[in-house]
């Protein structure tokens, strides 16, 4: 009964509502002239699937799957490159929240220093005027989760992945590091790697943050129309794009 109650909201609640009033649409102009009509029902039919799991999962998926999360570190610095910030929000120990992709970002981050023992250079600055400083944020936090001042590195200045590589090369000369283990969010790995090399290193992929499930299933939940969906469609498309431009502009 969940499921179908689940189903039903999805319809009746944006953005499943307009593709609804859109096919209403369809219907009242097919009466009147099709081509009007058939041209809606195609761009209906697109934003209904950009709105699915079914599709931005499969998007998303093909980036998360380039990379694999490796067995061992082969580096000597973790950089966790920043995902968003809010700024003047309360925290335990001071003001400003790193979102979600960035926290995880971090949370990973600090398992593998754990683990290995490496540095952690975070990178991400003030990107909006209403945003908070990501890697000011971040170093408040690991020292927060009990990591040594020194082994925090920091990059306040960074607004792009392009000059979160750039800007980590120029650290990690000044401090005679070389060799990377880049962790950052799966969907964002491959233009991040791309990036990084334009910028003249060399880095180990460390993958996280997932938001596609690893196993498929085909089910009606796959199908029905969802705000998280158009996020990661959106997410999806605009790391195509970047991806392309890394690629053109290295």
């Amino acid at each position: 009964m969940i499921y179908i109650i689940k189903f039903v909201y999805s319809f009746v609640l944006p953005p499943g509502l307009f593709i609804l009033l859109l096919l209403g649409l369809v219907i009242w102009l097919w009466k009147k002239n099709r081509r009007p009509a058939l041209v809606l029902l195609g761009v209906t039919l697109l934003m209904y699937f950009s709105m699915t799991p079914l599709v931005s999962d499969a998007l998303i998926g093909g980036l998360e799957r380039k990379y694999p999360q490796p067995d061992t570190l082969q580096g000597d610095v973790i950089v966790v490159l920043g995902g968003g910030a809010s700024s003047g929000t309360p925290d335990i120990d001071g003001e400003g929240n790193l979102y979600g992709s960035a926290a995880n970002r971090l949370i990973t981050a600090v398992r593998l220093h754990k683990l290995s023992g490496l540095p952690i250079l975070f990178s991400g600055g003030q990107v909006f005027s209403d945003s908070g400083n990501e890697a000011d944020i971040a170093k408040r936090q690991l020292l927060g989760l009990g990591i040594s001042q020194a082994d925090i590195l920091t990059d306040n200045q960074s607004l792009n992945t392009e000059q979160n590589a750039v800007n980590t090369a120029a650290i990690l000369q000044e401090k005679g590091l070389k060799r990377p283990v880049l962790v950052t969010s799966g969907f964002h790995m491959p233009r991040a790697m791309q990036h990084f090399k334009n910028a003249g290193l060399t880095a180990q992929a460390y993958p996280t943050d997932y938001i596609a499930s690893a196993e498929f299933s085909l089910q009606p939940s796959k199908f029905t129309p969802s705000p998280g969906a158009i996020s990661t469609t959106g997410t999806a498309l605009k790391e195509y794009l970047g991806l392309l431009v890394a690629h053109l502009f290295n």
